[in-house]
C-alpha cells in the first residue's frame, strides 16, 4: 500500500489555512496545521512530512527564517505563500532552499498544481531505484537515477528542485537550453517568464558544485537566452 504523504500547512490566517487543509485532505493528503512560524519549525521536527506549505507573514517566526531553519538539515520541499506582487519574498524564499511559491489570493487548481509537481521532483528522494554507475564531468559525479551527487568524492546534498534543474543540465551536455525550456520542465508548464528564479537556483548549484562558483567552469550562463552545463 502506499503511503499516505503528509503536508505541513503553517499560516496564522485560519480560513486560509482552513481552506488549504480541507482542500488537502479531500484529495487524500494527512495535514498537519501550524498557526505561526515557531509551533511549524516544532511539528517539523516532531513528525515525518513530506512537503511544508509555509505562509511568509507569520507571527513568532516568518516562513523565510522557518525554510532557513529546515534547509539546514533538510531537503524536505517547501512552498511558500506570499502576498500580491511581493517579488521580493518569492526571489528571498527560493534564495534559502523554497522550491515554489503560490501568490495570494489562489484557488483550488493552482493549489494543487503546484503540490503536486513540487512532490513529483521529490520522488527521488524515496529508494526506489536499483543502483547504477555514476556520470563523471571532471570533478563532478552525479546518478541520474540513485539520484547522488559528488564533488571531489564528496556527497552533495541538493534539494529536488536543485537536482531536478540539475539533471536537466546534465542531460543536455554542451547544449543550450533556455529560460523557458527549462522553467517548464522543473517548475511546470505554468511557468515561463520567470528568469530570476532560475538566476537564484544556478546561482545555488554553483556554491555548492562550483570550484569557483564567481567564475564557473560547468554551469555556463548563455546571456539573455539561458543555460549550458559544459562538460
Amino acid at each position: 500500500m502506499m503511503q499516505q504523504k503528509t503536508i505541513l500547512v503553517a499560516d496564522d490566517e485560519t480560513p486560509l489555512r482552513d481552506f488549504v487543509a480541507r482542500n488537502l485532505r479531500a484529495r487524500g493528503f494527512a495535514v498537519t496545521e501550524a498557526t505561526n512560524g515557531l509551533e511549524a519549525l516544532a511539528l517539523w521536527g516532531a513528525e515525518s512530512c513530506h512537503l511544508l506549505i509555509l505562509d511568509v507573514m507569520m507571527p513568532r517566526m516568518d516562513g523565510l527564517e522557518v525554510t532557513r531553519r529546515v534547509r539546514e538539515r533538510s531537503t524536505v520541499p517547501i512552498v511558500v505563500l506570499t502576498a500580491l506582487d511581493e517579488e521580493a519574498d518569492k526571489v528571498a524564499a527560493f534564495d534559502l532552499g523554497a522550491d515554489d511559491y503560490l501568490t495570494k489570493p489562489f484557488g483550488v487548481g493552482e493549489l494543487m498544481a503546484r503540490v503536486q509537481a513540487v512532490l513529483r521532483r521529490s520522488q527521488w528522494a524515496e529508494p526506489a531505484a536499483p543502483p547504477s554507475r555514476m556520470r563523471r564531468f571532471g570533478e563532478i559525479e552525479v546518478d541520474l537515477e540513485e539520484h547522488v551527487v559528488r564533488v571531489r568524492g564528496r556527497e552533495v546534498k541538493l534539494t529536488p528542485t536543485e537536482f531536478a534543474l540539475l539533471a536537466q543540465m546534465v542531460s543536455h551536455p554542451n547544449k543550450v537550453l533556455t529560460h523557458r525550456m527549462l522553467l517548464q520542465r522543473v517548475w511546470g508548464d505554468q511557468y515561463g517568464d520567470e528568469p530570476e528564479y532560475l538566476r537564484v537556483y544556478v546561482g545555488r548549484l554553483r556554491r555548492k558544485l562550483e570550484p569557483e562558483p564567481g567564475t564557473p567552469r560547468y554551469l555556463v550562463t548563455e546571456p539573455g537566452t539561458g543555460y549550458r552545463f559544459v562538460p
